[in-house]
């Protein structure tokens, strides 16, 4: 019994897996779909400066977003 609930394991793997190994390059036709405002993670640029404000207030320096160093003065 364990070596067929193993043997089960294994091919349930091997068949989730299997979906995974068809990785290809994009083709270029289906570019244009990629580039859509709406494919981006920050569509919204109002939300987007919004959040980097708050994450800037909560950094504590300037520039928290992107310039080395922080408030504490533990570079």
């Amino acid at each position: 019994m364990k070596l067929f609930a193993m043997g089960l394991l294994t091919a349930t793997a091997v068949l989730l897996l299997g979906g995974c190994a068809n990785v290809s390059q994009v083709s270029p036709w289906e570019k244009g779909n990629l580039a859509k405002p709406e494919m981006t993670f920050d569509s919204d640029r109002l939300d987007t400066a919004f959040t980097e404000h708050v994450y800037g207030s909560k950094e504590g320096s300037s520039g928290g977003a992107g310039v080395g160093g922080g408030g504490c003065g533990c570079n």
